[in-house]
């Protein structure tokens, strides 16, 4: 029977908790853990595919990974979109990752079927024996899927339709990691906005359930849709009032055109997304706001462009990510005519230089200012900690200051962080 699994993950917060999941059901096996392929008995490889370069990059890995003549088990979002046929490959559907074991059994007994590994049946990922990456914050998935169609994503091929996990389950998931030491709770989907639509609740009577919750912790709300976060707008701003939230929004714009975002097949305006943030931050001064752009998105004009520069002036978002468009086999929009490679580098770089030169200014408004901040993370003797807006700010101690809440005084500002003393 095998002994060592290597483990190597990709993508976002969702796949970094599946993978704390495969982590606990092979402990529970009896099985440990290596950070070297080399020497493992069996590896897995947790992918992702949102971009193309990343593609690109598991295709890469696979490659490499199996050169090395071992049983290698491939989950996450490429094998739901893309074939992968090979010797010593095995495939794990990204809906059955709590059978691992039940996989790696069939594997050494060579009775494996890969059809068995491919289900797209929707299996409950909480209160199962995790492996945090992180003991001091848990991430919990309150759904999977989304409601939207958008003509770009291959996510929604893997991902298919709405499945919002149950409500007592979600609570029962984030009291149990409060109980085993987290004080960051995270709560992840693909759209956050959208909880519940399926199930006749709703995200807000969600995080009032979550927030009421007798414990101390700080809770992170990840990204959610515009179309969804608009009818819900007051509600959620009172909401993100309470102390225990992070006061971090992030929402995802796309482009600053409506002619493009209706191309995307995006169900909201700039207006709307607008106001949202106006709305925002006349409620919550000092809230972050996280936004994505994707650039030179197919039939994208220079006036397009203009327009997703003038957002960036307008609504200055201390978070950009920033995607150069990247045709994805199976989409619309992959069959639409692309903007030239050379302009959209051209497009995707000003954007980029925008944003960091408007970050770095108003990064330094906070210079010499105090901040409360909780530490979350440690590496050697530097401390990485976030403000109650969800900024990071490094710090460099001789002291263990690991997951207190302490007050620092900013020295240096950058464009993405500070450091502290």
């Amino acid at each position: 029977m095998y002994k060592f699994v290597y483990i190597e993950t990709y993508g976002c917060s969702a796949n970094q908790n599946n993978s704390e999941i495969l982590r606990g059901k092979l402990k529970e096996a009896g099985l440990d853990f290596t950070e070297n392929p080399e020497i493992a008995d069996i590896l897995i490889l947790n992918t992702c595919i949102v971009k193309g370069p990343t593609e690109n990059r598991m295709k890469s890995r696979i490659i490499e990974l199996g050169k090395l003549g071992k049983p290698l088990i491939v989950t996450g979002c490429l094998p739901s979109v893309r074939k992968i046929i090979s010797p010593n490959i095995y495939i794990l559907g990204i809906n059955n990752i709590t059978k691992i074991t039940k996989l790696i059994k069939k594997i050494s007994e060579k009775r494996y079927q890969q059809k068995e590994f491919l289900s797209s049946n929707k299996e409950i990922k909480l209160n199962c024996s995790k492996i945090r990456n992180n003991k001091l914050i848990g991430i919990t998935q309150i759904s999977e899927g989304c409601l939207g169609n958008c003509s770009y994503c291959i996510t929604k091929l893997v991902k298919k339709d709405m499945f919002s996990y149950p409500e007592e389950k979600i609570i029962e998931n984030i009291k149990q990691d409060l109980k085993n030491g987290c004080r960051e709770i995270w709560l992840t989907s693909q759209d956050n906005a959208a909880f519940g639509k399926d199930s006749g609740t709703n995200l807000i009577n969600l995080l009032k359930k979550i927030l009421e919750i007798d414990s101390k912790f700080k809770l992170r709300l990840g990204m959610m849709n515009p179309d969804n976060v608009f009818p819900v707008l007051d509600e959620l701003i009172e909401i993100y009032k309470n102390e225990k939230m992070y006061k971090f929004l992030h929402v995802p714009v796309q482009s600053g055109s409506n002619s493009v975002l209706r191309r995307m097949n995006r169900k909201y305006t700039i207006r709307q997304f607008e106001e949202i943030i106006k709305k925002f931050r006349k409620k919550i001064p000092n809230i972050t706001i996280a936004t994505d752009i994707i650039s030179a998105y197919p039939g994208e004009t220079c006036e397009d462009n203009e327009k997703n520069l003038k957002l960036i002036r307008e609504i200055k978002p201390e978070v950009l990510n920033l995607t150069r468009y990247w045709a994805k086999q199976g989409t619309r929009a992959a069959c639409e005519k692309q903007v030239e490679s050379k302009i959209a580098r051209k497009r995707t770089l000003e954007l980029q230089k925008l944003h960091l030169k408007i970050n770095l200014e108003e990064n330094e408004k906070l210079e010499n200012s105090e901040q409360e901040v909780f530490v979350n993370e440690k590496q050697g003797k530097v401390y990485f900690a976030r403000t109650k807006n969800y900024k990071i700010v490094i710090i460099k101690s001789e002291k263990n200051i690991l997951g207190k809440t302490i007050k620092v005084r900013i020295k240096q500002a950058f464009s993405h962080y500070f450091l502290a003393s």
